[in-house]
């Protein structure tokens, strides 16, 4: 143990001495807002995911780096029966939680630990759950809650899930950040001190990276776990988030080495980036949305006639041009082109501000009606600038009539009262979790959804049963028939107005080896490493 704890602390003396950039193994990256916490299972955002879930947790399966293919994680493999509805994981022998100065493990990873994730996401009387109250939104809205019949210890090392329907993308599902597995001896010491909500503000896993301190605005300290069941994934002794919500500074951070990475940089920044010698800027077709949201429970926008004038008084290329300018291109559908079941047909209706006004004089609303329009305060892949988007969207309503008073929050803030469907109108964006169909329709759409990411509000029974029953078949050509109908009963509805599909840029040093882009929007470090 002294052996191991040594270098660290030199470490640890040599960073408070010397500033960050000269420590060897520190990677220091420029993120874009502070997470609201350290417990995946409550999120839905890559901010709080990015700080957590790709650190310091692992998931009982995986997604290989910078692809969409599951892999063993913290199980080394799965039995699944005949019926597909009893699911037998064999667990990782061996596996360490993290050590820190809050908790001393005195076990190794087990059945236990999976139970007490789980159970505490499935029962709402269970005792941690009454001790430290919180939704698991990603679970209910995908409707884990439901479908997840029981969790049972076989042995320390076996554990079975029992579903009550066949649910297509189970495993894919468990490998998302909100499936990551929480110590139960930690959660047995927290309860006990009094402490349950500690959980999300110091968190314990089996990660690549120990968390270390926080301090909201400013900074995230994580050491390399010394003890990782794969020690290839740990190249990096300290790992650093400065907090930038400034995509400018980030840049110029970037320029002089202040950090090694960089997020979610706009449009004219990745031009800078990539006339910079010692920089390097990664790119790959975003697997992403940037849409607007209706909130279908606020008057007017209840009627399918204002949602029809709103969505076609927007004139989305001019906003493409403008905030995405050569990295979007024009989204006229509820998924992205290349996620399976997208279908091609799905058209929007013309940009025609006259008939939008001759629309909204036949639903009765007056000549400047107002609606609260909220755009987002931070870069997302889905939206490089949401407020510019919204200056605009505001200026093409006037037009016909309609008041747009732009509505932001910080980030953290945003999303709980968006939750809370405080909104009339919202900008939002999605960049797909695991691959699967149900991943959008399903969690943003859904009646399940409705009190969760489905910021739209609307729960159309018709769509609903199209959704549901995709979920149930693992035939794909099925599933395919399924999805199709259900985006056009979407599209002819309105909930929401799509607007661009954008091409994602990670600038980053180019001492920077191996880093992956994640098709799923994070910004993962393991197997990440810095040359001299």
């Amino acid at each position: 143990m002294g052996k191991t704890f040594q270098p660290l602390l030199l470490t640890a003396a040599m960073l408070a001495c010397a500033p960050m950039v000269q420590a060897a193994s520190t990677l220091v990256y420029c993120s874009e807002a502070s997470p609201a916490g350290f417990d995946p299972s409550q999120y839905t955002s890559g901010t709080e995911f990015d700080a957590s879930a790709e650190t310091v947790f692992n998931r009982l399966t995986q997604f290989k780096r910078g692809g969409t293919e599951v892999e063993p994680g913290l199980a080394t493999k799965w039995d699944v029966s005949g019926e597909g509805l009893v699911y037998t994981f064999h667990l990782r022998p061996g596996v360490k939680f993290h050590t820190t100065d809050y908790f001393t493990p005195t076990r190794d990873f087990n059945a236990d630990d999976v139970l007490f994730t789980f159970k505490r996401l499935l029962n709402p009387d269970d005792p941690f759950r009454k001790a430290y109250p919180s939704e698991s939104p990603y679970f209910t809205d995908m409707g884990m809650n439901t479908t997840i019949k029981n969790v049972e210890k076989v042995d320390e090392q076996t554990v079975r899930f029992s579903l009550n329907n066949i649910d297509a993308a189970f495993i894919q599902n468990l490998a998302m950040s909100f499936a990551s597995i929480q110590s139960a001896e930690y959660g047995a010491q927290l309860l006990k001190e009094g402490k349950a909500a500690d959980i999300n503000q110091k968190p314990i896993g089996t990660g690549p990276f120990v968390f270390k301190r926080y301090q909201k605005d400013s900074q995230i300290r994580y050491t390399g776990n010394t003890a990782y069941w794969k020690p290839e994934d740990v190249k990096i002794d300290n790992l650093i988030f400065s907090i930038n919500t400034d995509p400018a500074v980030r840049l110029q951070k970037l320029k002089t080495n202040e950090c090694q990475v960089s997020g979610y940089p706009r449009p004219q920044e990745i031009e800078e980036a990539q006339k910079d010698p010692n920089l390097k800027v990664l790119s790959q077709a975003g697997f992403n949305l940037g849409f607007l949201a209706y909130n279908v429970t606020h008057p007017p926008l209840d009627q399918l006639k204002v949602r029809q004038a709103l969505d076609m008084a927007i004139d989305k290329p001019a906003i493409i041009k403008a905030v995405y300018q050569s990295a979007g291109q024009l989204a006229q559908n509820a998924l992205p082109p290349d996620q399976w079941s997208y279908d091609p047909s799905i058209k929007d209706a013309p940009y025609d501000p006259e008939k939008a006004r001759q629309l909204l004089k036949e639903a009765g609303v007056a000549p400047g009606t107002q609606i609260n329009l909220w755009a987002m305060t931070v870069q997302r892949a889905s939206n490089p600038n949401a407020r510019m988007s919204a200056q605009m969207i505001q200026q093409d309503w006037a037009k016909i009539g309609i008041k747009a008073n732009i509505v932001s929050y910080e980030w953290g803030e945003y999303i709980k009262r968006a939750k809370a469907g405080e909104h009339d109108a919202m900008i939002y964006g999605w960049t797909g979790d695991n691959g699967d169909p149900d991943n959008w329709l399903g969690v943003l759409y859904s009646c399940a959804a409705v009190k969760g990411s489905n910021y739209a509000k609307w729960c159309n029974p018709a769509y609903d049963k199209l959704v549901n029953q995709a979920k149930l078949t693992s035939n794909r050509d099925e599933r395919i028939k399924l999805y199709q109908q259900a985006q056009h009963v979407l599209k002819a509805d309105v909930p929401i107005t799509p607007i661009a599909n954008s091409k994602v840029f990670q600038p980053m040093r180019k001492e920077v080896q191996d880093f992956k882009l994640s098709p799923f929007g994070l910004t993962p470090f393991y197997g990440v490493s810095l040359s001299k």
